[in-house]
This record gives structure tokens, sequence and C-alpha cells, in this order.
């Protein structure tokens, strides 16, 4: 067999053309999105199709680092390459040779200033909590499981203090490591129930290392009446992580979508368009 069986025809450019993938994965059996020394990463496997379909080295930038066992419904990535492709051929070819657990919903190209990460106005994560006495093995990879009854009225009057701006050092596994500080706009935070479904909805201008998980952590905490709703002004004010805030598990968190501005993208051409999977875009 041949090594690119689905070689994509390209025309070499002059200058590098920036290319945008949104990804959708289950990341249950990868160490996250980035490459690690050991293990299988989301990056790693994206990167390696690339190069069997175009022969071009690359390195792919996500907008956002999901960890080990964290999942994507919308995940938009950025890379380079010295080619201009067939967009319609290398969508089928990327999602010919990605394992069953990567898929790629839309690719198109951008303007060289686009990146995935930094031109990003918000960012959306879900966190899906399984709340029964029995755990569904369907949902087991996708779901925390909590199964003792949560008091939503007590979440969703913890959220309302967490909206806004603020420093959410308390909230990041590791706030050290944050080289742009730890003011965050969280502007959303709800709590849904549909069924045994809990899910915790987070919209923010950024997120801290594991801030998600964390608010999810914490709000579990609320739900099931071990700390008032009010003592989520208190940890903000507090600026340290301690105990009073647990990491959630990862397989409830999913990257949602990720909004840019509206002239983020050149304009389309025949050449320049999108080019969606026949499957449809994702429901919002």
């Amino acid at each position: 067999m041949p090594d690119r069986p689905f070689h994509v025809p390209n025309i070499p450019s002059a200058i590098p053309v920036r290319y945008v993938a949104w990804l959708a994965y289950d990341g249950t059996d990868y160490v996250g999105w980035q490459i690690q020394p050991h293990g299988r990463s989301i990056q790693g496997e994206l990167e390696a199709v690339i190069e069997r379909l175009t022969g071009c080295r690359t390195r792919a930038h996500a907008s956002g680092r999901t960890d080990a066992g964290v999942h994507a419904h919308e995940q938009p990535v950025h890379f380079d390459l010295p080619v201009q492709l067939d967009l319609n051929r290398f969508l089928l070819g990327l999602n010919a040779l990605l394992p069953p657990d990567i898929r790629v919903w839309r690719v198109r190209t951008a303007p060289p200033t686009f990146h995935a990460r930094y031109s990003a106005l918000a960012k959306e994560y879900r966190y899906h909590i399984y709340n029964g006495p029995v755990w569904d093995p369907c949902l087991r990879r996708y779901t925390c499981w909590e199964r003792r009854p949560l008091d939503l009225n007590a979440m969703r009057a913890a959220a309302k203090h967490l909206v806004g701006q603020h420093d959410f050092a308390a909230f990041a596994a590791n706030p050290h490591r944050e080289v742009h500080g730890t003011v965050r706009t969280l502007l959303r935070l709800d709590v849904r129930r549909r069924g045994p479904l809990v899910t915790i909805v987070a919209r923010a201008d950024g997120f801290l290392y594991r801030m998600v998980r964390s608010l999810a952590g914490f709000l579990l905490r609320v739900g099931r009446n071990e700390v008032p709703p009010a003592t989520a002004e208190a940890i903000l004010h507090s600026r340290v992580r301690t105990a009073r805030v647990p990491t959630a598990a990862p397989q409830g968190l999913f990257l949602w979508k990720v909004q840019y501005p509206r002239d983020a993208f050149r304009k389309t051409t025949a050449r320049n368009r999108v080019v969606e999977h026949l499957s449809t875009v994702p429901p919002e």
C-alpha cells in the first residue's frame, strides 16, 4: 500500500498558507491535546496525518490545550503549509486517515495574523454530571458520576457569585504558572438539568489552568450541601487555592466552542472557502 493513498493535490506557495480546522474528539484514550514524551496525543495524530496527506511537516496550534481524558466538541486549530490545497480533498483525507475518535468538522484558510488561541474573544466549556443512583455505562466516558441528589438552586446561587471579572487564582490548579495574571471575566456560568444529566456551562474571555474543572468541583460541593453558596465570594477574595475547591474528574469536560471576531478570516473565494464535513456542522 502506498504511504499516501489519500495524497491531496497541492500547488507550491511562495509564502506559507495558514489553514484552520475545527476538530471534535473523544479524549479518553489520549494524553491530552499536546504532544508528550509518552502516549498518544490529539496534536500528534493530527500532525502525522497532515504530513501523510501533503508531504509537509507542520506544527498545529490549538485554541486551548485540553488535558488527558478531556473532550472537544469544537476545537479550532491552525497550522501553516507551503502549499495551496484542494480543501474538499483535504477534509475528506483528514477524516479518512484520522482515528475514529478524532474528526474534522470543517477547514478553511485564514490570514497569517490569525491565531487559534490569541485571536479568540471567548471560549465555552461544558461539564457533564450524571446525577443518579446508577451510572449509565454508555455515558461513563463523558460524564462524572454523582449518586447523591444535587441541589441545583444552591449551585445556581453560587454560580451568580462567580460571574463577572474576578481574580480566579483560588480556582486555578497552579496560579503561579499564569504568565498573564489570574484575572478573567466569566461571562456565563449556568447549571442545567435534563433528566439525570446536569450540565455546567462556563463561558469566559479566557480560563486558567483547570479552572473549569475547579468551578465544577466547587459547584458539586455546593450541590451536595457541603458548603453554602455564599462561600464562593470568600474563596474568590482569598485568592488562595485550598481543598475547599476540588478538581472535578476530567471525563465530564468538553471544550464546546470558541468565538472569534467577525473579521478574523479573510473573505472567501473559490479556493479560500469554508469546506464543511458532509455530516453538517455540530449544533450549538
